[in-house]
């Protein structure tokens, strides 16, 4: 499992550069950032070395940030490892709320989900068979 942060962003010019600044400025390295927007908001989720980190200077900077627990999957990187992925979470009926996905080399890629119930989640897809990354398989 890994620690995402969340980050509300008024939907206007330069506040996601504004953003990347305040955590480069912190020596945070990001592995992975997704937008969900709205004419008014984005919904930044960042997957990084240090979220605790993160957040606090994000908040620092007047940037509205929570810390999330996300459930990371490993997958074949290729076409069909995402879609056995979530057809293991149909068959063990596990609800996804959300989620996102980075490559991490050319053989395999990190699907990020936010689910119900992350523990037992965790535990049944490893029971699967699949690798549930944590923060220190990305250091």
């Amino acid at each position: 499992m890994l620690k995402q942060v969340t980050v509300f962003l008024e939907n206007k010019k330069g506040r996601l550069s504004e953003l990347t600044r305040v955590l480069a400025n912190a020596g945070i390295n990001m592995y992975a950032l997704t937008i969900a927007e709205t004419s008014d908001y984005g919904l930044v989720r960042i997957v990084c070395d240090k979220p605790e980190e993160a957040v606090d200077a994000l908040r620092a900077a007047n940037l509205r940030a929570l810390v999330t627990k996300v459930l990371a999957v490993e997958v074949p990187n290729r076409p069909g490892g995402l879609a056995e992925l979530l057809e293991t979470f149909d068959s063990l009926d596990l609800n996804i709320e959300y989620g996102y996905c980075f490559s991490v080399g050319k053989t395999e890629a990190v699907d990020v989900l936010k689910v119900s119930e992350i523990e037992t989640a965790a535990k049944k897809i490893a029971d699967a068979g699949y690798r549930v990354v944590t923060a220190d398989d990305l250091a």
